[in-house]
């Protein structure tokens, strides 16, 4: 057992996590301006900005999971992971919007959440980071598969019919990302009443 006197190690915030986690938010731009020189012909350029986005989103998991096990969880990264994530749905839903592939309205919606808890949660800084919850990584993930489905012509392989199934998550991914903004800001009135009364 450690001694009470002795200082607990802070991880440093130049550890791998926070850099695949920077490396993310990187590879955002490449990957728009891929889907947008595309332009909706679903060609080769259309295939590799969706197996960018997929990889790229993807590595959200792998980067958490080493912060964990290795014990390199920190400020920077639990503020930086969100906005990674962020930066690469919320470019991937513009530039379907733009290329005429889904409803502006969603787009905006979805925005509107991510920004607007993003702003919450540096407001929050003086007093503490607040990480993603349970909900709002089901949120990501959902939001993550629903771009993918648009992202990937399937459609070209399996018929029009995938449209229909892509609208349905998209649904799906655009509920839950309500839901959760407003469990965000119920939480954190709840945490700050607490507070206090404390």
């Amino acid at each position: 057992m450690a001694s009470p006197n002795v200082p607990v190690a802070v991880p440093s915030n130049w550890n791998l996590p926070n850099l695949i986690t920077v490396v993310r938010i990187l590879l955002a731009p490449l990957f728009m301006w891929m889907l947008l020189a595309d332009n909706g012909e679903d060609g080769a350029l259309r295939w590799w900005a969706a197996g960018l986005f997929i990889v790229a989103i993807a590595t959200d998991g792998i980067d958490g999971a080493i912060a964990r096990r290795q014990g390199l969880v920190t400020d920077l990264g639990k503020l930086l992971d969100p906005i990674a994530d962020k930066v690469l749905t919320g470019g991937a839903l513009i530039c379907l919007s733009i290329l005429g592939e889904l409803w502006w309205w969603v787009t905006i919606v979805i925005l509107v959440r991510e920004v607007g808890i993003t702003i919450f949660r540096f407001a929050m800084l003086r007093d503490r980071v607040i990480p993603a919850s349970r909900g709002g990584k089901l949120k990501t993930i959902l939001q993550s598969v629903a771009i993918s489905l648009y992202l990937v012509p399937l459609w070209l392989v399996f018929g029009e019919w995938v449209h229909y199934l892509n609208a349905v998550v998209m649904a799906a991914a655009l509920i839950m990302t309500v839901v959760t903004g407003i469990d965000y800001l119920v939480a954190a009135r709840r945490e700050n009443r607490s507070r206090r009364d404390a």
